[in-house]
């Protein structure tokens, strides 16, 4: 069918666009992410899909950029989950449902663009890339792209494209392409950085117990080899009184020969 493929980015983009070619799908991608923050950062994930899909004749329908629009639903879910842990970004980020009704939200605003995009352009139904992440709620964007496309009155073509992630990563690398290191809002971008200090704080930690272990394993082998040298000096020393015994007693049988 003619496909609308909502895309997030280029690297997230290679292996849906090549598995729904394969299955016979006319694509055009649709860039809606009015999520992405800061700004710069959402025309250089434009820039680097659209570099890539010139090179695969791919038309890119670039969306509004609004974040404002994007604040006001999902913005506004995450700062009340935000606030339900007490601001504790790393428990939003590692807190089992502590961040899906945010995304949900950014989910419902992003696909129902695109569905009513692909509704108004003339596309029998439409698709998304989201779901190649495992750092993304598959299940959700099921329920979103259902939902948005029955909206919109078009087919909605969805499928878990996890399976595919590690070869994704692998040609987006032999491609270099830019790969960011947060999904893409805000509070994302802040879970990232709070995850990636503490996991520099646990190495740290493992390097600093690590050299403790080996400070104490090299003390013990330095207490041991003092206790042998202590053994070592009171055996020669003991042997050294039984010469110099051995030594008196012969000296006093010779003196005592010489006076006989």
């Amino acid at each position: 069918m003619k496909l609308l493929l909502h895309a997030c980015c280029g690297p997230c983009s290679l292996e849906p666009v090549r598995i729904l070619r394969a299955e016979g799908h006319d694509l055009a991608i649709h860039y809606a992410n009015s999520n992405i923050a800061p700004a710069e950062e959402h025309a250089r994930r434009l820039a680097t899909l659209r570099a890539w899909a010139d090179g695969e004749g791919l038309p890119v329908l670039e969306g509004p950029y609004d974040p404002a629009t994007w604040e006001a639903c999902a913005g506004r879910v995450g700062e009340a989950a935000l606030s339900a842990v007490g601001g504790d970004v790393l428990r939003l980020a590692t807190e089992e449902g502590a961040r899906e009704a945010r995304c949900r939200a950014c989910y419902r605003l992003r696909l129902s663009e695109t569905a009513r995009t692909a509704a108004e352009q003339g596309f029998d139904g439409v698709g998304t890339t989201l779901s190649v992440s495992p750092y993304q709620f598959s299940d959700v964007i099921r329920e979103e792209l259902v939902r948005a496309a029955a909206d919109a009155g078009v087919r909605a073509v969805f499928e878990d494209f996890r399976p595919f992630y590690d070869e994704a990563v692998r040609r987006s690398r032999a491609l270099g392409m830019y790969r960011q290191n947060y999904c893409g809002c805000r509070f994302s971008q802040a879970e990232a950085e709070a995850e990636r200090v503490a996991r520099k704080k646990a190495r740290a930690a493992e390097r600093a117990a690590a050299a403790e272990a080996r400070a104490a394993e090299q003390a013990d082998a330095a207490a041991e080899r003092a206790a042998r040298k202590a053994e070592r000096a009171a055996y020669d020393a003991k042997q050294a009184r039984k010469r110099a015994v051995l030594k008196a007693l012969r000296e006093q049988r010779r003196g005592n020969g010489e006076n006989e």
